[in-house]
């Protein structure tokens, strides 16, 4: 009996090891210290709900750490740009795709390794970054601007460039969502995808960059909870099919790093075959790491059935130990330990440095890529200047993209002082909204229009066909997230991409709108009549 009891105790021990998860507070609460002391979680996960200052979350990740066992993996989606958990009081670096617009590596790597050693200053060591995923189909919800560009071979080799910068930094990569989130045109935390291309197709586009950069050595994969007809007959996500995990991820692309599940909580998971269930069987397919990133009760669940399926044979113990050894390694390849760290008043002026900040500026700089201009550039001064900013008014798990302070109109007026007037309107306006645009422009010759996903807003697209028909007036559209904008109206003439709404994007634009920068980047994507690698060199 006693054996049995102690074999129970370490199986639940070796399981809790294969979990991550997350919590509501901005210190370790109830909830997440019952997971790590009694269910023996090896990780733990940050959202925007977890972070408050810098020196918070060093004091979060230290007590995290102090309540722990063993070391725990500390992990974040800081992927740069529109999806960055923190933004206050560190170096936020672009987004994928505006990198992508840079065609610079060497400026992907150096972006990588500050945000990495900035991430690890704060005690977390383990990135959800980068995405690999190839965005080649414009209607992709999720993806988008979170993905270098349609190219395999360009993100293959930012992606590769960005893992090194991270791992360089002590923090464990995570390449995802694998085998390919790009050319889907579902959401997965809404619904189940499906991709139906055949090997061959998937190998040429999709699978290459996780290939590449798993050959060049990469701590982690995150799988897709999209269905895969190439390799599963029934709609079976790639999170749970062992043909994916173990045929062709471990046997094909000859990984054997730590495979973590993207988070089991999402609709195309919780909601089909749920979240016990789904761990089982993301176990069983090989899956190393468990994300379930936000209801107590589901973490539980989860953690009791793997542990049940391993009582009844279900799942060897084997399989078990093969996880735990892997998450070791990789515990013990970044240096992760349960060593105190240094007080924060050393680590602070490590942060946000003038160095790095500059990095980040040249890079968003580098990236504002211009597609057409039928000479309004730059604007005018002593004239008024009418801009359009679209307000995202929601948060979404994934993006998280909240209201920005500084709008295009702020970014503008350091150059333009009172010239410029500025309407926020929601991303996807009222009647009122759109009607009360419409008539303010009419007293101005010169409109900026900045757009946000234009393709899914149709009052974002009304604003822009009445003004792109009016004469006498200059309309310089912007978009500030998605490239595609351009084609939602016919008939624009002046168009700058700037891929995020991020403040360093703003001021980026900011500066060639007023003639102080020149334009750079090329297109990661092609966007209606301009191919990839289309830009006017400013």
């Amino acid at each position: 009996m006693e054996a049995a009891t102690d074999r129970g105790i370490r199986l639940r021990q070796k399981v809790g090891q294969m979990f991550m998860c997350g919590f509501m507070d901005t210190a370790p609460n109830h909830d997440i210290l019952t997971l790590i002391q009694e269910y023996h979680i090896g990780g733990i996960i940050y959202f925007r709900r977890n972070i408050g200052t810098v020196e918070q979350v060093y004091d979060c990740s230290a007590a995290l750490q102090r309540a722990a066992a063993e070391p725990l993996l500390i992990a974040i989606d800081q992927e740069g740009g529109m999806v960055a958990r923190i933004e206050e009081g560190i170096t936020l670096m672009p987004g994928n795709m505006a990198l992508g617009a840079t065609r610079n590596p060497e400026g992907v790597r150096q972006a990588a390794s500050i945000a990495g050693a900035e991430l690890r200053h704060l005690g977390i060591n383990m990135n959800f970054a980068p995405c690999v995923d190839v965005n080649n189909n414009p209607a992709n919800p999720v993806i988008g601007v979170r993905s270098y560009g349609e190219s395999p071979l360009l993100v293959s080799e930012l992606g590769s460039a960005a893992a090194a910068g991270y791992q360089e930094a002590g923090v464990a990569a995570t390449i995802k969502h694998f085998p390919g989130h790009g050319d889907t045109d579902t959401d997965s935390h809404l619904a189940l995808p499906a991709i139906s291309h055949n090997r061959e197709r998937l190998a040429a586009i999709e699978l290459l960059p996780f290939q590449q950069i798993i050959e060049a050595g990469v701590d982690a994969v995150m799988t897709a909870h999209v269905v895969f007809k190439a390799y599963e007959d029934e709609a079976i996500p790639a999170t749970l099919s062992e043909n994916i995990l173990t045929g062709l991820l471990r046997g094909e692309l000859n990984f054997d790093g730590v495979i973590v599940t993207d988070c089991l909580e999402m609709n195309a998971i919780s909601q089909t075959v749920g979240v016990g269930p789904g761990a089982v069987q993301a176990v069983k397919a090989g899956a190393d790491l468990i994300l379930v990133s936000h209801t107590f009760n589901w973490q539980v669940e989860a953690i009791e059935a793997v542990i049940q399926a391993v009582m009844r044979g279900e799942i060897s113990e084997e399989r078990i130990d093969a996880s735990v050894q892997r998450l070791a390694r990789l515990k013990a390849k970044r240096g992760i330990t349960k060593a105190e760290p240094k007080a924060f008043a050393e680590i602070q002026p490590l942060l946000a440095s003038e160095e790095s900040l500059k990095t980040a500026r040249l890079l968003s700089e580098q990236s504002i890529t211009l597609l057409c201009d039928d000479g309004q550039l730059p604007l005018v001064k002593h004239e008024g200047i009418y801009v359009i900013w679209p307000e995202v008014r929601i948060n979404h798990e994934v993006i998280e993209a909240l209201q920005e302070e500084m709008t295009l109109g702020n970014a503008l007026k350091p150059y333009f002082g009172n010239d410029v007037s500025e309407r926020i309107i929601d991303v996807d306006p009222s009647a009122e909204e759109i009607a009360l645009v419409l008539e303010e422009t009419r007293t101005f010759t010169q409109i900026v229009a900045a757009t946000y996903n234009a393709d899914f807003s149709p009052g974002q697209r009304q604003i822009l066909q009445e003004l792109t028909a009016r004469t006498g007036c200059r309309l310089i559209v912007v978009a500030v997230r998605n490239p595609y904008d351009l084609t939602a109206v016919p008939g624009i003439r002046t168009y700058i991409a700037s891929y995020e709404n991020k403040p360093l994007a703003m001021q980026s634009v900011a500066k060639v709108l007023a003639g102080q920068s020149f334009t750079r980047g090329a297109l990661p994507v092609t966007v209606g009549a301009f191919a990839y690698g289309s830009g006017i060199l400013s």
